[in-house]
């Protein structure tokens, strides 16, 4: 098969129509901060209640499904991971996003397979990516959000909403890690991250 989309690395057998990875439940968590993924190398505070979210431009993480081995190592001191949330673009062809998905998914499962507890970050578009945007994730599970760059404008808090609520209605998750600037009222047991630079923390 050789060197190729880490198939020789993994090959999962995955769900639905696009055959995506599935991402095991995870039911508890004992972070108390959490840090971006561009610090986990040079982090040196304790790790063991820090979690690690991929709120960030994409090419600060592109490494970890080009080199996935790599950096397994650095995400097990940690005390829980995010899925690298590997951008869905309104303009970008259907097939980049699906293979976006594919790989979000690919990389938060081969983590766990390496010990590491990971949270799905479930992202949506329009109601033209449910068909796949919400296929591989664990139900009745602890999920993530974000809202950062999605309260732009009226369409794109529409988008957002819609999508949010479908994500309550198919995962009915237990619990909502919500990544935020601002924090409003969200259906769901929510509990808030404040978005800052660096380190973040539980929002009060």
């Amino acid at each position: 098969m050789g060197q190729f989309l880490n198939l020789e690395t993994q090959l999962y057998d995955g769900v639905g129509q696009f055959d995506i990875p599935e991402i095991l439940p995870e039911y508890n968590y004992t972070a108390e901060n959490w840090t971006g993924f561009n610090f986990v190398k040079s982090r040196r505070k304790s790790n063991s209640k820090t979690g690690v979210h991929f709120f960030l431009d994409d090419y600060q993480f592109e490494r970890v499904w080009n080199s996935p081995n790599t950096y397994v190592k650095y995400l097990q001191k940690f005390n829980c991971v995010l899925s690298p949330d590997f951008s869905l673009g309104l303009r970008f062809p259907r097939a980049v996003n699906i293979f976006n998905h594919y790989r979000k998914h690919w990389v938060a499962r081969y983590w766990q397979e390496n010990g590491i507890t990971v949270f799905p970050t479930i992202q949506w578009l329009g109601k033209d990516t449910w068909d796949f945007c919400f296929d591989g994730e664990p139900k009745h599970s602890i999920v993530a959000v974000s809202n950062v760059g999605c309260m732009q404008n009226k369409e794109m808090r529409k988008l957002f909403m819609d999508g949010y609520n479908e994500m309550l209605r198919r995962l009915e998750p237990k619990e909502i890690l919500f990544y935020a600037r601002t924090f409003d009222d969200y259906a769901g047991n929510v509990r808030y991250i404040k978005y800052l630079n660096g380190d973040t923390e539980w929002a009060e």
